[in-house]
């Protein structure tokens, strides 16, 4: 299944294969091939193979008979066609006959119905590709051994050149040599069950249904003429609740026709030994052991909401094929193939991931307008974007944003924001990056330029570091900080310069106290590295040093936590009296804050420890202290660590009953960082990693969020701000990479509203450069002649 659309215009992958076979070159590469499973990647492994060198001996165990199979249509992208149609055109040729293509994506919640065009889907039954795939395996001399069990890889092994394990999620090959795959195996909280309608939806179909229950939901496609798949969804406690953990078989489909009646017309749903399911996500941590090497499910698993099973195997075939035909050798070509594939499909399991957990909390966003639902259904992996999605349907992306309240032409990005007094001209925000380049605490030039510079680029707020309460509170010699009059003046000068030169940009201040992660060096000399000399005592909620070899912080006492709660509202005071906008409390990674809201390292037994609550208290203390003194008609944001991504650390529910006492005691929005607050940590990184934290603490507990974390370009910036899953976005290294990344985006988009006014001096640059012509590069492999 396939519920996100690709783009239409890929046609063919990194391996594209030749339409003539070339034998190998060599007897060093295999001859005698064993797949183990007849799903469409075994099958299309040894296709290719075969063809690509006759001579090949190759047997493929299936146990299920030939017309035996699981669920019922198949989607591929023009991606997978492309590579298909380069290295099997005979193949290729039949798919196309079967294929059923269709543009739209209808979404149906709270009995309105929205369409977006322009996706481009083929799709043919599952039974039939299999066909397709037998009949090419047989004219080519591979021997299909039906209804037979393979003997164990380890066998196959010691009596073949190559092994391919092609033995689906289950895979007793996977399992049997665990200790050297290393699979981590996570299961997920919907329960699915795969069904057949004998009708074609005339569009790939989303239905939600509001139950009294709970929410379900519907993915439906058709994949022939007269013949739909439905698959139908909900949480595990939803489907506990619903009774279908007691409803025999006939009884679930039953009554899912039932539930789904209105997107059925009324007809009724079918089974082909359907059971409901909770779905899986396989990684792996290698993927050959030997001459034994995993393919399709057997190595990975993405969610069936974004169509990437059938496609991701038919994919690791193709390369597969074209590492035995590149490389001298089967172990250069099995770590050739992982080479290539593991970023691929790692690329697509994150996407994949995105879209399944945007399912199992859809009720998260029900009560948004209903385009921007759409939107955001659409949009949920991040492989499917605002621009992306407006070159394919431009009426339906330009009514979601009226519905947004963008102005005609204007960008979502380039809307404006409101928090309490200010309001921002657009939604880019300049990250907090330390720049370790001050001198006992007072910002130079340097900040001047720094600063002065990405306020001159167009972002609607600039950040600074963070800027500590004290000496002590520094984390290394060369951070600035507010703890004395001259860096007070240090500061105005600053924020002088971007009032004047670049109006329509606010500045904001980030205060904090390193904490247990103090007196380091400066990054570029050794991240968190403890100081040769010149150390200074550490202060934190326990204990407990940042990692082996750091220096053990003093536990605060009830006296200290006092003084450390007046150092952060004098220096409120002085941020005010400099001309700050905005004042951010740094209760994130790691630091002093941070550390006593994580139970990883707050370790207390008084008060300030224990339950959440009780470790809330000393953070909402300090933020009580500073919203006091800071001028009421500004805002005040937080930013936190929404998990620790580390076991027994603050969960994403953790933050967001952290998020809730912040907003309670008055912030005006809630800054969604993550990690960095225990050395051990284990981040799950990927493009806008940290986005979903923030959708979840938004929608929860309804306050503003900024969203941070590998939101690289206004694309994405667009996509985030429409679909409702942040009010801003705050960019980091885009900002150092290109301090003018908000007007470049501007003139990219062709925007030249309020939201992005170029400075006078600046004005004659508004356009973007004229560039050389450049070309594609050829596909360097082909697998003929």
């Amino acid at each position: 299944m396939a519920a996100d659309p690709r783009d239409r215009g890929a046609r063919g992958t990194a391996r594209q294969a030749a339409t003539h076979p070339q034998p190998a070159a060599t007897t060093s590469r295999p001859q005698r091939i064993a797949v183990i499973g007849g799903g469409p990647g075994g099958l299309y492994a040894a296709a290719l193979l075969k063809r690509l060198d006759p001579t090949r001996e190759i047997t493929l165990w299936e146990r299920n008979a030939p017309d035996e199979t699981f669920g019922f249509g198949v989607v591929l992208s023009d991606e997978t066609l492309g590579g298909i149609e380069h290295a099997d055109p005979v193949v290729y040729a039949a798919l196309q006959q079967d294929f059923v293509r269709w543009d739209d994506i209808d979404i149906v919640h709270r009995g309105t119905r929205y369409t977006s065009g322009g996706h481009g889907f083929a799709a043919l039954g599952r039974r039939r590709l299999l066909e397709i795939l037998h009949d090419r395996c047989r004219s080519l001399g591979v021997d299909i051994r039906f209804r037979s069990e393979a003997p164990d890889a380890e066998r196959l092994a010691a009596t073949h050149d190559l092994v391919i394990a092609a033995d689906g999620v289950n895979s007793t090959t996977r399992e049997a040599h665990a200790q050297v795959f290393g699979p981590h195996v996570a299961t997920h909280h919907c329960r699915y069950i795969w069904l057949a309608a004998d009708f074609a939806f005339d569009a790939f179909r989303f239905e939600i249904a509001e139950t009294e229950h709970g929410v379900m939901q519907l993915h439906g496609y058709p994949y022939a003429a007269d013949a739909s798949t439905v698959i139908v969804e909900m949480r595990e406690e939803v489907w506990q609740a619903a009774g279908f953990g007691e409803a025999g078989p006939q009884e679930s489909v039953e009554r899912c026709a039932k539930i789904f009646a209105d997107a059925l017309g009324g007809r009724p749903l079918r089974s082909n030994k359907s059971a409901w399911t909770t779905f899986r996500t396989v990684v792996n941590d290698r993927w050959s052991h030997g001459n034994v090497v995993l393919l399709g499910d057997a190595a990975h698993t993405a969610h069936f909401s974004i169509g990437s099973g059938t496609k991701l195997a038919v994919e690791d075939a193709l390369a597969l094929a074209a590492c035995l035909a590149e490389q001298p050798d089967v172990p250069k070509a099995l770590a050739a193939y992982e080479e290539e594939r593991k970023p691929v499909v790692a690329s697509t399991q994150r996407a994949a991931r995105a879209s399944l957990e945007w399912f199992e909390n859809v009720s998260r966003h029900l009560d948004q307008p209903p385009r921007q639902f759409a939107f955001n259904l659409l949009t949920r992996s991040r492989r499917v974007t605002h621009d992306n999605l407006r070159l394919r349907d431009a009426h339906f992306t330009e009514a979601v944003e009226r519905e947004f309240g963008c102005p005609p032409g204007t960008p979502p990005m380039f809307t404006p924001f409101r928090l309490r007094g200010l309001t921002l001209r657009n939604r880019v925000v300049v990250s907090p990056m330390d720049m370790y380049s001050a001198v006992d605490g007072v910002p130079g030039d340097f900040h001047l330029v720094h600063l002065g510079a990405r306020a001159l680029g167009g972002a609607g707020l600039v950040m600074t570091e963070m800027v500590c309460v004290s000496e002590e509170g520094r984390i290394t010699p060369g951070c600035t900080g507010l703890y004395t009059g001259r860096q007070a003046e240090a500061w105005k000068r600053i924020t002088g310069f971007v009032h004047a030169q670049a109006p329509g940009t606010a500045i904001g201040v980030q205060l904090g106290h390193s904490g247990r992660k103090g007196s380091t060096k400066l990054m570029w000399e050794g991240m968190d590295e403890p100081l040769a000399d010149g150390n200074w005592p550490l202060v934190a909620a326990s204990p407990l040093p940042y990692k082996p070899g750091s220096q053990t912080p003093r536990e605060l006492s009830r006296a200290r936590l006092s003084d450390i709660r007046e150092q952060f509202t004098a220096a409120a005071w002085r941020a005010a009296r400099a001309g700050f906008d905005l004042l951010e409390l740094h209760c994130a990674h790691g630091y002093l804050l941070s550390g006593f809201l994580s139970p990883l390292t707050n370790r207390r037994t008084d008060a300030y420890g224990g339950s959440l609550e009780k470790r809330l208290r000393f953070p909402l203390e300090v933020f009580d202290a500073v919203r006091a003194v800071w001028p009421a008609e500004r805002p005040m944001t937080v930013r936190i660590s929404a998990t620790d991504w580390a076991e027994g650390g603050t969960t994403a529910e953790d933050a967001v009953v952290i998020a809730r006492a912040f907003a309670a005691h008055g912030a005006d929005a809630i800054d969604v960082s993550t990690g960095q607050v225990v050395a051990e940590e284990r981040p799950e990184f990927g493009r806008s990693y940290q986005t979903p934290f923030a959708d979840r603490i938004r929608h929860e507990v309804r306050v503003p969020v900024i969203a941070v974390g590998a939101i690289s370009s206004w694309d994405d910036v667009n996509s985030l701000i429409l679909a409702g899953r942040t009010d801003l976005c705050a960019l980091a290294r885009p900002h150092l990479y290109d301090p003018n990344w908000t007007l470049h985006a501007a003139a990219e988009q062709g925007y030249e509203g309020p939201g992005a006014g170029w400075p006078a001096p600046y004005r004659a640059g508004g356009r973007r450069p004229q560039t050389g012509r450049t070309d594609a590069p050829r596909p360097r492999l082909s697998l003929g002649g």
